[in-house]
């Protein structure tokens, strides 16, 4: 564990930025996160290609930190959603997806309430032809522009996605394609 007043990052592989309610999310979600003291540091591991996933309120601190491009902004709906959600697996090239296999549907949960991607249309072009789109929402809950759950950064060592993988690691949980994120993750060290 690494608090956000600290200012260095130890030696590590894999940094997780989990999902939570960074600083009540009073301002945009992630804004005040991603000017913590840590972020610093964080930057200068991404800088030196370190590897890092941002899941749900960890990808909104990405994206305002303009480690990933891009903004997370209400839900359409305007209301919190919480359920299973399917995907679709659009880039299995990365230390994160590898043991999927492209265009397959998963499932995993997602529970947000601004949770909807939004890019300008240089930035979506530029992520669709580096193909740093990760996973797409089937039957987008959010709105999320091109039903984008998550997305890459240049080098595919940083990845940001709404969706939950450390909910679906247990069958009893309802899903374990989670599992098969960790599992992609570990084969790749």
């Amino acid at each position: 564990m690494i608090w956000h007043k600290e200012t260095s990052i130890p030696k590590i592989d894999l940094l997780v930025l989990p999902g939570g309610f960074s600083y009540g999310d009073y301002l945009r979600c992630g804004a005040i996160a991603a000017q913590s003291p840590i972020m610093e540091a964080v930057k200068r591991f991404y800088d030196y290609g370190g590897f890092i996933i941002g899941i749900c309120n960890g990808f909104q601190i990405l994206t305002e930190a303009k480690i990933l491009p891009g903004a997370l902004i209400p839900n359409v709906n305007q209301k919190f959603i919480c359920k299973d959600q399917d995907l679709i697996v659009t880039n299995n090239k990365t230390l994160f997806t590898s043991k999927f296999k492209n265009n397959t549907t998963i499932s995993i949960p997602i529970a947000h309430h601004d949770g909807k991607y939004f890019l300008t249309n240089a930035e979506l072009q530029e992520l669709e032809q580096s193909e740093r789109i990760i996973f797409k929402y089937k039957n987008n809950p959010n709105g999320s522009i091109k039903d984008i759950a998550a997305v890459s950064s240049e080098n595919n060592r940083v990845i940001g996605m709404m969706p939950h993988p450390e909910r679906a690691v247990d069958k009893d949980l309802g899903s374990v394609s989670g599992l098969t994120m960790i599992k992609s993750i570990i084969s790749g060290f």
